[in-house]
């Protein structure tokens, strides 16, 4: 199958340089600066990613670029295309000022191919200290803004230095991100180098991934005995159709109540996995970890405590059947890039991406694990799988334990459950003027427990004491960036006040207006 390589110098919007190419039906692989496949024959083009560093920087990553460069059509973007400047002869120096935000192409050369189609005074999104001042020997300007000369350039394959060859592909760099939002024609740019420029045939889609991984399943798995750690969210349970569908009743699932799930979540769950058919184990182990969790405040510490248990009562489980060889998880690629990016930088533990112990003796199979959440519904609607599964909102691992601030108590997740839902079911009963409910509108939304702090309420004639609940509802496409949802007021007020006249324990309701960046979508 054709594949666009995008080397990643850890960039956080390395992983949106691959959605967008996803979305022009066509299969990438995101890999380390430093792991290009020399023998892939179905490569066609190579994207290099923005990056935290300076190409000046001591521990800058750097790559050999004549693995590529010449051989195939190559797309630098941000750090990608000052690492190709200052590596090919040009220079790269501190900027006077950081250029970061929105700019215009006031130049911009349309008969480009990168460029075709594109508009006068185009917006693009800058975000970088250095700039290129000096562009090498060979290569042209094909695009400026007011205060970047050199904000694209290329160089045509007849004067690359390895141009000998009458297969020599020719070099592209722009010091803005396509891959981005706030670039208006982002998408065009990486499809005139994707489809037109490297030649993709575009030929991926949810039902080719369907058919390519349930055979590389059958391949990979055999008659091994497969366990699946589900959770009751539209990951796992994909995942879970996906190797009922390669291995049947090989596969085993296995499904912990931890306590900490929503009202009344376990036994839907189960009756859900039912209707799929599939073999489901189901496991109330919410004492071990409500004991557990006493006292503990930190959320980190909360997700170690909770992945340590969830791997303790599953082993337990996984003892009882004595042939099984993998364990299978509905990990997608979001969760390993918030986990730890490729500077080592831990932003927060995911429940289902860490901390499985040696002793568990299973190989791991994680087979959505290049996927984001919205190729994922479409990979589930591609199987037949029930849309009420599919729309779920992304729901956290540890459950609502990282939507309580403070100590986790049987009590708190009684008043949070309550309170949630209300709100989840204010959000699916609630029909928006266009026709849509809000819940199918918004990505994901879920209320907060602010269990360490306590506010001054009147209900009657008495005083109350009580805990606020934050409501929060964001908009997004792939859960790396996010916005808060404009949820309408009379919603808003409906739902306040059912929360606070019928959950004992919250007096008080708020909104969270943050975006992500800077704030994250979960609290912690």
């Amino acid at each position: 199958m054709q594949k666009i390589i995008i080397l990643d110098f850890g960039s956080q919007t390395t992983q949106l340089i691959g959605r967008r190419v996803r979305e022009l039906d066509t299969f990438c692989e995101i890999l380390p600066y430093n792991k290009f496949p020399k023998d892939d024959p179905d490569v066609i083009g190579v994207i290099l990613s923005g990056s935290p560093y300076s190409v000046h920087d001591p521990e800058a990553f750097k790559v050999d670029l004549s693995q590529f460069i010449g051989r195939l059509p190559v797309l630098g973007i941000c750090y990608g295309a000052q690492f190709i400047s200052h590596t090919l002869g040009g220079k790269v120096e501190k900027a006077d000022s950081r250029e970061y935000g929105r700019a215009n192409l006031q130049t911009v050369d349309v008969t480009n191919p990168l460029f075709k189609g594109f508009e006068p005074n185009s917006q693009v999104w800058m975000s970088h200290g250095d700039t290129i001042t000096a562009i090498p020997d060979g290569f042209q300007i094909i695009g400026s803004t007011k205060d970047v000369r050199n904000a694209a350039f290329w160089c045509p394959a007849e004067k690359l230095s390895n141009s000998k060859s009458s297969n020599c592909k020719s070099v592209w760099a722009v010091q803005f991100h396509p891959e981005v939002y706030h670039t208006l024609q982002g998408k065009q740019l990486l499809k005139n180098f994707v489809v037109d420029i490297c030649g993709s045939n575009q030929d991926w889609s949810a039902a080719s991934f369907v058919d390519t991984t349930v055979a590389e399943l059958k391949a990979q798995l055999g008659t091994d005995r497969v366990i699946l750690g589900l959770s009751g969210g539209v990951d796992s349970s994909v995942a879970a159709v996906l190797l009922n569908k390669a291995i049947g009743k090989n596969l085993t699932c296995i499904f912990v109540d931890h306590g900490m799930l929503r009202k009344n979540e376990f036994q839907q769950v189960m009756d859900d996995y039912k209707v799929l058919g599939l073999n489901v184990i189901g496991v109330d182990a919410s004492e071990k970890f409500f004991s557990d969790l006493a006292g503990v405040t930190d959320p980190e510490q909360k997700r170690k405590i909770i992945g340590r248990d969830f791997v303790e009562v599953f082993n337990a489980e996984a003892r009882k059947i004595t042939d099984a060889r993998w364990l299978a998880q509905g990990t997608i690629y979001p969760d390993r890039i918030e986990s730890l990016n490729i500077t080592g930088k831990v932003i927060k533990s995911h429940h289902n991406v860490g901390g499985l112990p040696e002793e568990m003796h299973l190989q791991l199979c994680e087979p959505l694990k290049w996927l984001f959440k919205d190729e994922v519904r479409r990979v589930g609607r591609q199987m037949g799988m029930p849309e009420h599964l599919i729309t779920r909102h992304p729901f956290p691992g540890p459950g609502l334990a990282v939507r309580i601030l403070g100590d986790i108590t049987p009590e708190k997740v009684r008043i949070l459950q309550d309170a949630d839902d209300i709100y989840i079911r204010g959000l699916r009963e609630y029909v928006d003027t266009d026709g849509e409910t809000l819940y199918n509108k918004v990505w994901q939304a879920g209320a907060i427990l602010l269990s360490t702090v306590r506010s001054v309420g009147v209900m009657g004639d008495e005083r109350t004491y009580e805990h606020p609940v934050a409501l929060r509802a964001v908009t997004s496409t792939d859960a790396m960036t996010a916005d808060w949802a404009h949820l309408p007021y009379d919603f808003m007020a409906k739902v306040s006040n059912e929360i606070i006249n019928k959950v004992r324990g919250v007096n008080r309701v708020c909104y969270d207006i943050s975006s992500k960046p800077p704030a994250t979508i979960e609290w912690e």
